[in-house]
């Protein structure tokens, strides 16, 4: 998928760059298309029929869509308005690692477009290996698949501690607080989710460390100083230990010590809404609140936060441009550019 540049934008001969390709997960469109992408997604790997069958029950009563492909969409239109109106002047792309329009595909029309090179912007803002180095693999095996006129790919740095990313994330939690009778406000615990990840895997990367900074970044700027970060949606064989506490365990553990009326829930690991904040926080845990009498607000995913797409213009523009400013909060500096070979093992 493509789109058209606006010729008048500021910036019109970026360094080196001839597009923008927006990569990410994917997810069926019609019930018909759930169980070959269940299928393409644990390729390769031993889960049990069973469990996909399980799997594609949530998607059913849901409507057999995800609503991911809706937001890419969203997210692709609205980085095309913010590149025609300040620059560069880039066509943007979008491919994903398990469903249309694939990254083979995608990457195939770049190169009968043209396109030499092209920065990738990768939706997932932590280091890990399911949340960037499977991405890094799976552009490569595109471009093996493409051959020799596949363009070259730079992904774009991992952003969870950018201004933009914080601001926009402080503010979906401001608007979910809002939902939360203003007299019970301030005592409303804060809860952070992300997508948990195998102990082993998360020993070898930043993952829950840079979660951790993210969460303590928002909280500081929407003045909130008690915050706990849980995981969701979790899979695997019960004896293999992942990273905890698990969202539903904390919600229980919270009721039975009588201290939380009211959650507001942010999936400040998830830029895009998909099944696992669809089913498992809207549907899963939505019904656990309800059963232990805790009233849940969730916030929205940054999406296409105004701020949010500024951000990836920015990200884009300081890897154009002579002298980039690199803009990070905390201590922990912006990321790098090129993953160094030992980052984000599987495990």
């Amino acid at each position: 998928m493509t789109d058209v540049p606006n010729p008048e934008s500021p910036i019109q001969n970026p360094k080196s760059y001839d597009a923008v390709l927006l990569v990410s997960h994917g997810g069926p469109e019609c019930p018909e298309e759930v169980m070959p992408f269940l299928e393409n997604v644990v390729r390769g790997k031993a889960v049990p029929r069973d469990r996909l069958q399980e799997v594609a029950r949530h998607y059913e009563l849901l409507g057999g869509v995800s609503p991911m492909g809706a937001q890419l969409r969203a997210l692709l239109a609205a980085l095309l308005d913010e590149l025609n109106a300040h620059g560069p002047a880039l066509p943007a792309y979008w491919g994903n690692r398990h469903w249309h329009p694939m990254l083979g595909d995608t990457l195939r029309q770049m190169a009968d477009d043209g396109v030499g090179r092209a920065l990738a912007f990768v939706t997932s803002a932590f280091g890990s290996y399911p949340g960037c180095r499977q991405y890094l693999e799976a552009i490569e095996r595109a471009r093996q698949e493409v051959g020799l006129n596949a363009p070259e790919i730079d992904k774009l740095r991992l952003f969870y501690n950018h201004p933009g990313f914080v601001e926009s994330t402080g503010e979906r939690v401001e608007t979910a607080f809002e939902e939360v009778p203003a007299e019970r406000r301030s005592a409303a615990r804060l809860i952070y989710t992300a997508h948990s990840i195998p102990l082993a895997m998360a020993e070898k990367c930043a993952y829950e460390e840079q979660l951790r900074e993210a969460c303590r970044l928002v909280s500081e700027r929407v003045g909130r100083s008690g915050w706990q970060l849980a995981y969701q949606s979790r899979s695997g064989p019960p004896s293999q230990p992942w990273l905890g506490p698990d969202i539903r365990d904390h919600l229980r553990e919270i009721s039975h010590g009588g201290t939380a009326a009211d959650v507001v829930i942010a999936p400040i690991g998830f830029v895009c809404e998909h099944m696992e904040i669809a089913y498992d926080l809207d549907v899963e845990v939505a019904a656990l609140c309800n059963e232990l009498g805790i009233n849940m607000a969730r916030t929205a995913v940054v999406g296409c936060h105004p701020r949010f797409v500024r951000m990836i213009r920015e990200l884009i523009v300081e890897r154009v441009e002579e002298n980039p400013t690199r803009p990070a909060l905390g201590s922990h500096g912006p990321s790098h550019d090129v993953c160094p070979p030992e980052c984000c093992p599987p495990g």
